[in-house]
């Protein structure tokens, strides 16, 4: 890394630290009334989490790039924050998961009658920190939110029906990590752009930047769920080959495998010994220079966002902080 990059860097996450103070602390102060407890309670008790606060994060660097100000962009971002809480709450349910940032997850603190509903709460709340903005902007920002909402659920239902289908193509995959991880990603930079008074090709053109990083993003998580040094990477390496999961690598696989190969693969999906089931998944890859092929394809997904940050009309030095969030964001290690 050159030390212009690094100083770039330092700089942006150093900004980052001043926009996830500020959310923090209006997501705080963010007040909910007290009863029926059992539904605000769980609301409260997601939001304290914490979390990376990214998508909100997004919204006001959006806000910033074009009206100097990102305390404009708020509401934008306190909504995609709750909404995106919110869908954590239901994922949660649907995975049957026990845990959440390490606490307890909503349904099995309370219980899933008591998740479905405080979610169905905070999607509502979501929306009324949007309609407080200017009636002038108003129907862009519901337009592009409901567009957003509709193909994050859509997203998660092909999840879901991925785990049963044994056709499930790589355009197929693409299509639904663009819907359940990246589009949000993009919602965020458009709401922000809209509200500091971007052109409706810049705040696409952001939009755009935001969706490709995200699909990058999920792409590189693939990848390091592979290859990750487990000393760095937050949970199991080979996680994924285990779980049978159709990720971009195994897709890839089953595409490219000769006959042999392929038996080979498909034999593993019933292996029961997981140090086993992860060495020779991993060979297989090793044949066939997935991890060279999968990373080709995460760069191609970069290289489009990138473009689309390019063609944004505002001073480079004003697009410094984004490119380096998305230069940080792919050097990751864990």
């Amino acid at each position: 890394m050159t030390m212009k990059k690094a100083e770039n860097i330092s700089e942006m996450l150093s900004r980052i630290e001043v926009y996830r103070n500020y959310i923090s602390n209006e997501i705080a102060n963010t007040q909910f009334p007290s009863t029926p407890s059992e539904l605000y309670e769980p609301v409260k008790y997601i939001l304290d989490l914490g979390g990376k606060r990214m998508r909100p994060i997004l919204s006001m660097m959006a806000c910033e790039l074009f009206s100097g100000d990102f305390e404009n962009a708020k509401n934008a971002a306190l909504s995609v924050e709750i909404f995106h809480n919110f869908t954590l709450i239901h994922d949660d349910i649907m995975d049957e998961a026990p845990l959440r940032r390490g606490k307890t997850t909503v349904h099995k603190k309370w219980n899933e009658r008591v998740g479905l509903l405080s979610g169905d709460r905070m999607m509502i709340e979501s929306y009324q920190k949007l309609v407080q903005y200017n009636p002038d902007i108003l129907p862009k920002i519901l337009k592009l939110y409901n567009i957003t909402a509709i193909e994050v659920c859509e997203g998660q239902q092909m999840d879901m029906d991925h785990e049963t289908r044994d056709d499930v193509d790589i355009e197929q995959y693409i299509t639904m990590i663009r819907k359940k991880t990246a589009v949000l990603l993009g919602c965020s930079l458009q709401l922000g752009a809209i509200v500091g008074g971007a052109s409706e090709k810049d705040a696409q053109d952001l939009y755009d930047f935001g969706t490709n990083l995200g699909i990058a993003f999920q792409l590189q998580d693939d990848i390091l769920d592979v290859y990750a040094d487990q000393s760095k990477f937050g949970k199991q390496v080979g996680g994924d080959i285990l779980a049978n999961k159709k990720t971009y690598l195994l897709l890839t696989a089953l595409e490219t495998a000769n006959g042999e190969q392929l038996a080979r693969l498909k034999s593993l999906f019933e292996e029961t010994d997981p140090e086993k089931k992860v060495r020779e998944v991993k060979a297989i890859y090793s044949e066939l220079n997935i991890q060279e092929k999968a990373q080709k394809q995460m760069e191609i997904f970069y290289r489009s966002a990138m473009e689309k940050l390019d063609s944004i009309q505002v001073d480079d030095a004003k697009k410094m902080p984004l490119r380096a969030l998305a230069n940080f964001l792919l050097s990751r290690e864990s």
